[in-house]
């Protein structure tokens, strides 16, 4: 396999959980009300650094759609799901989009509050000795 070329996402951006490759960027975010089989999904108009899967007819809480199961180009991780078609007029408006799972991402956000906890004896010039 060749090397991987990634698109680097300017600002905050939307990331995979397990390997932190830039997916969306929030401007992109059409909704946060979808849900998935694991939980909470996300709305995009576009995502980046992804691979696709094979379309398939599939049958959602919304009716029947023909999707593509989406995947960090990085990791390899299924994130979520592109809808090409919708067989029901009032869902035409999803297709060409792609929906990320919630527990699948990281928002940029979520990165700046990890924690570093510094575990080694500290040598200020302050300290009585």
């Amino acid at each position: 396999m060749g090397r991987i070329f990634t698109v680097e996402l300017e600002g905050r951006s939307y990331r995979c959980r397990f390997c932190r490759t830039h997916l969306a960027l929030p401007d992109d975010l059409v909704s946060r009300s979808f849900h998935c089989r694991r939980g909470k999904a996300y709305l995009f108009n576009r995502s980046v650094n992804i691979s696709m899967g094979p379309l398939e007819e599939r049958m959602m809480l919304s009716g029947m759609h023909t999707v593509a199961d989406i995947f960090c180009c990085c990791c390899g991780q299924n994130v979520g799901w592109k809808y090409e078609s919708a067989h029901e007029k009032a869902q035409k408006y999803k297709e060409g989009k792609f929906v990320l799972e919630r527990g699948r991402i990281v928002d940029e956000m979520d990165l700046s509050t990890e924690v570093y906890i510094d575990t080694r004896g500290s040598t200020s010039d302050t300290e009585d000795s």
